[in-house]
């Protein structure tokens, strides 16, 4: 996933009526960071695995990051808001490493063998997962909600369909596909569990726990051997830097603010946005084909996450 910081325990975190959130110029002007920043993170992935290996330069980056977040809420807020319980610190943690090793580790080897488009329409059925999730442990969603995610795994069978043929590589499919599903997991258990009160106290920790896990992964893996730095392109370093900073750290405080301070209806469709935003770039800057599963898959899952997003929002 590539969705740069856990947001699971943010949006737990947003409780203010959305019905009394005003739409400013600020509002907009962060959403469209969140659109843009988010959905560049595919491309920039792209870019950073060209001459790094993924899941250790997944792990600097989130080190980087939330080492950053957490001296930024101790700049701002005192070093007591990064107190938290025993309970707190272990739900964090195991969210962290759901999130950020299982949902965006995979996704950054996926992106060794798929286009960064196609990975940003497989990880826009996130919703899908979610709602599989809440009806799997109870939850009755509504009718309309269920038809949607009947219509976006459809859309999921299309966008399969160039890996059946051998234009892209099946495995990396699989692996995009099984990180929405655990980035959902993280999300969902973000929700149940006893997260830190302070979201950005909790966020840096997670960070700091999926950075190290996606680090102890690409060790295991073997990454570190024959890897030189002065081999690594200067595009791979900007890219990663520029993940860091705007995908961990920008983007990411625009959504905790828009959480706090737009109607959550209006924030929500980030999740159709950064996949066509994700096709556009990696279309225009990497040269990536738009094959006809690529769009008709695409556009049918972006159209079942608009109707699951829009049912929910109901409620």
């Amino acid at each position: 996933m590539t969705k740069d910081a856990p947001v699971g325990s943010v949006a737990a975190a947003a409780t203010t009526a959305a019905g009394s959130r005003r739409i400013t110029g600020a509002v907009w002007g962060a959403l469209l960071i969140v659109y843009v920043v988010w959905g560049s993170t595919y491309l920039g992935i792209r870019i950073v695995v060209e001459t790094l290996p993924a899941f250790l330069s997944a792990g600097g980056r989130f080190i980087t990051a939330g080492l950053l977040l957490a001296a930024l809420v101790a700049w701002r807020q005192g070093p007591a808001a990064l107190k938290v319980t025993g309970a707190q610190l272990r739900s964090a943690l195991l969210v962290g490493v759901l999130l950020l090793l299982g949902g965006n580790g995979l996704v950054v080897l996926a992106e060794t063998a798929v286009p960064s488009g196609l990975a940003a329409l497989l990880v826009a059925s996130l919703p899908l997962w979610m709602v599989v999730l809440r009806t799997a442990t109870g939850d009755r969603p509504p009718g309309r909600t269920l038809f949607g995610v009947g219509i976006g795994m459809a859309g999921l069978a299309v966008l399969t369909l160039p890996g059946l043929s051998g234009d892209v590589q099946l495995w990396g499919v699989g692996l995009v596909v099984l990180a929405a599903l655990l980035w959902a997991v993280g999300s969902f258990s973000a929700s149940k569990l006893p997260m830190p009160k302070n979201a950005f106290a909790g966020s840096a920790y997670q960070m700091l726990a999926g950075g190290t896990a996606n680090l102890v992964v690409g060790f295991a893996r073997g990454e570190q051997h024959g890897f030189h730095p002065a081999e690594v392109s200067t595009g791979s370093w900007l890219a990663l830097g520029y993940l860091v900073v705007f995908g961990s750290l920008v983007a990411f405080t625009a959504y905790a603010w828009l959480l706090q301070s737009a109607p959550l209806s209006l924030v929500s469709t980030y999740a159709y946005v950064n996949p066509v935003v994700a096709v556009l770039l990696g279309t225009l800057i990497l040269d990536e084909s738009l094959t006809w599963p690529i769009l008709l898959g695409g556009a049918i899952v972006v159209a079942a996450v608009m109707v699951i997003v829009s049912t929910e929002r109901r409620k």
